[in-house]
């Protein structure tokens, strides 16, 4: 089987192998009495490990091109696409990978024993697209309206005339001034027909 590969748009030189890891994020647990058990979860990101031969005489591009334009694909802190081509002996078309990746790392190999050509092992994670939401919050006015119990509430004071009251000796007692008489006298307007003349034995409420 023979591939034709291309990352971020360039044709790259042939890999004689591809090495695709699929994780998963399962994760096992030890239940009382049942023993463990495999929890199953979404898959986890493909990896992805290409060995690229740069040839510094028998490609149309030196290795520095390449080399160069991995480069660029690292420091362009964007995803790139990866589309490896596979085909049978005879060039029949068998079935494609195409997938969006970001370039995780490379190791780059210069050996004597392989002369002028470069051994780059680049390392792609698969890159899933998503989205930020934008929560937005309203705020809104709760009024809370409390009611006085009104069994909780003070109870009004109440005064018995003596010999010798007027609403303003009464009112001086309570309030510290007697020209305050009238807070006494619109308070019990029932029972007092002239302000200048109170009994006694009258039970005023004082409020």
């Amino acid at each position: 089987m023979s591939y034709t590969c291309y990352l971020g748009g360039v044709e790259m030189p042939t890999p004689s192998k591809l090495t695709v890891k699929i994780k998963n994020k399962n994760k096992t647990q030890i239940l009382l009495n049942e023993g463990e058990i495999n929890f199953l979860r979404a898959a986890g990101l493909t990896e992805i490990t290409v060995p690229f031969v740069f040839p510094m005489l028998a490609g149309d591009r030196p290795p520095s091109y390449y080399l160069g334009h991995l480069e660029e694909l690292k420091t362009s802190k964007k995803p790139t696409q990866f589309i490896l081509v596979r085909r049978s002996p005879d060039g029949k078309s068998l079935f494609d990978t195409n997938i969006k990746v970001s370039i995780e790392d490379y190791s780059i190999t210069e050996d004597a024993k392989n002369g002028l050509d470069v051994s780059v092992d680049v390392s792609l994670k698969q890159w899933r697209d998503y989205s930020t939401k934008v929560a937005v919050v309203e705020k809104t006015s709760v009024s809370v309206k409390t009611e006085r119990d009104a069994s909780n509430a003070p109870s009004a004071k109440t005064y018995t005339v003596v010999a010798g009251d007027c609403l303003w000796t009464i009112a001086r007692r309570f309030y510290g001034q007697g020209s305050d008489w009238t807070k006494i006298y619109d308070a019990n307007k029932d029972k007092i027909s002239n302000p200048n003349l109170i009994y006694p034995g009258q039970v005023f409420v004082i409020p």
